[in-house]
């Protein structure tokens, strides 16, 4: 079988996509080295060249290379295709939530991508959810919708070196103990409850286990009446700036190292297709509290504490139950590390295998 794989995302390792298309190449060559993947790469990069090479550059070229399946590891599959298009949908956030559909270009791609995915032979999403929000806004069938979930990079262990995690601790300035949040600061991701978190559990143990957010203090972010202001100053109207530490931008590098020496991580978010930050904090072996939405329950399983996304007082409670009671915290790190072993590169290309190969033998 040969794969024509949209590399478009594929020197772009900094994005979500560009994770996803270099981590899925390398484990389906890993695990089917006779199957022949050719990465069709853009000649150009803007707006209207990336247009040009989806519909165009790509499909033409999947069809000179004579490819059995033409993978768009992105939703940006060509509306028209020689080969049977095989495309990967990780959310359908600009159909499903009205704050990200974006202005009259935007609109006009997400309805090209829209049109194109129901043209498409078969369709991989990352989670049972996502899935559920394909067949609620795209007009697919159901057979034509497979969920495979993603994997953590092997670089989320609970082996990070003691040194990695003091030299992270001295560079970003830590304290000895601390709650992680790590995303970013988009309107789903629900920030205003994340520091309401800390109205509730400051006083008890802000002091001991303080928020430490991995953003500047500058980065706008918007209330829950879709008003926007900084972090610095999110946190001042709650009260909780004495609670809640801003460490900057974070080498990716030291992300590792960041998960691992905290005591919680903390995820309230309201949508999210898959919540990779979620399994990679799970991988080192760090519990979450956070949100029970969307397909956040599906990575979590029993490893962490979920309750709704906007009670904060709940989250707090649950919070303050992981930081103070260390048998807890010791049985949700065991089940975090349970559950993260579930998900693995090498699972999420062997079911996507299983997929292309159906549809390469129909």
């Amino acid at each position: 079988m040969k794969i024509a794989f949209n590399a478009w995302f594929h020197d772009m390792p900094a994005t979500g996509s560009g994770q996803y298309a270099r981590q899925l190449e390398a484990a389906l060559r890993e695990i089917a080295p006779d199957v022949d993947i050719e990465l069709v790469r853009p000649r150009s990069r803007s707006n209207l060249a990336k247009v040009w090479f989806e519909q165009v550059g790509f499909p033409r070229s999947a069809g000179r290379l004579k490819a059995d399946i033409a993978l768009a590891p992105y939703w940006g599959p060509p509306l028209r295709s020689d080969v049977p298009v095989v495309v990967t949908i990780h959310d359908v956030i600009p159909l499903a939530l009205p704050d990200y559909r974006g202005g009259p270009l935007q609109r006009a791609y997400t309805s090209l991508a829209r049109a194109a995915a129901a043209s498409a032979a078969h369709i991989i999403t990352d989670s049972e959810f996502s899935r559920n929000d394909i067949l609620k806004h795209l007009p697919v069938r159901a057979e034509s919708v497979s969920a495979i979930p993603l994997a953590a990079d092997a670089r989320f262990t609970p082996a990070v070196p003691v040194e990695q995690i003091e030299a992270a601790r001295e560079r970003y300035d830590l304290p000895p103990a601390y709650v992680l949040y790590l995303g970013n600061f988009d309107r789903r991701k629900n920030i205003e409850t994340l520091m309401q978190v800390y109205v509730w559990c400051g006083e008890p143990i802000g002091h001991d286990f303080p928020l430490v957010i991995a953003g500047e203090p500058d980065t706008l972010a918007h209330d829950a009446n879709g008003r926007a202001m900084t972090l610095a100053q999110m946190a001042q109207a709650l009260e909780v700036d004495d609670v809640v530490r801003f460490i900057g931008r974070v080498d990716e590098e030291d992300k590792p190292a960041l998960y691992a020496g905290a005591r919680c991580f903390l995820f309230p978010s309201l949508y999210e297709g898959f919540g990779l930050p979620v399994l990679e904090a799970l991988a080192c072996g760090v519990p979450v509290v956070g949100s029970n939405a969307a397909s956040i329950p599906e990575v979590v399983g029993n490893a962490g504490m979920l309750v709704d996304p906007l009670d904060a007082r709940r989250m707090a409670g649950a919070l303050i139950a992981v930081c103070t009671e260390d048998d807890l915290r010791d049985q949700l790190s065991q089940r975090a590390l349970l559950q993260a072993s579930r998900f693995s590169w090498q699972r999420t290309a062997f079911e996507t295998l299983t997929a292309l190969r159906s549809v390469a033998q129909k």
